[in-house]
């Protein structure tokens, strides 16, 4: 066994978080829906994720943050609309997802892509679908809603979080609007 197999790595993924407020609302939304399928997602769980990093060797998050604080980003808070519900039925989850996805989300994943290359950190890219997860292990058509569904997720922030044992643990911040 080579050294670099036992190598302490952490699995990590860049997301925008959800203001209590906002995580009590959709909660509240969530339990309206009466869901009779999957595993719903602890309320502090609640984010919209940018890149999923995944297995990162702890030798390198300093140069993964050093690389994500130079991504310059030109808003300075980013509004995300959520008002589309939705069932992933190959990822088997119910999400929540914007109907049009602002073009500073997109320009701010694009950038953190391109920050993110030289890592090598993913085999093969995956498009970008912006959501936030209500339920894993979902196996029902969507359900129907009382009210349509419409989150205005407000960031001025975009994180580095850690993923560990169903926990998320931010590990680093860096502010929008440094551009």
């Amino acid at each position: 066994m080579s050294d670099e197999s036992r190598e302490p790595f952490k699995r990590l993924f860049f997301a925008l978080d959800c203001a209590p407020a906002q995580r009590k609302a959709i909660a509240q939304w969530r339990s309206a829906l009466q869901l009779r399928s999957g595993r719903p997602v602890p309320v502090e769980n609640f984010h919209l994720t940018l890149k999923f990093l995944g297995a990162v060797a702890v030798a390198q998050i300093g140069d993964v943050c050093e690389a994500a604080a130079a991504v310059r980003t030109s808003a300075e808070r980013l509004t995300v609309v959520l008002d589309r519900l939705d069932v992933w039925r190959r990822a088997g989850v119910l999400v929540l997802a914007p109907e049009q996805a602002p073009p500073a989300l997109l320009r701010l994943v694009y950038d953190l892509e391109q920050a993110m290359l030289p890592f090598g950190l993913e085999d093969a890219p995956k498009e970008f679908r912006p959501h936030l997860t209500l339920a894993r292990d979902y196996r029902a058509p969507v359900p129907e809603s009382p009210t349509a569904p419409e989150f205005f997720l407000r960031a001025d922030r975009f994180i580095l979080f850690e993923s560990h044992k169903g926990r998320y643990r931010p590990l680093a911040e860096w502010p929008l609007g440094t551009a």
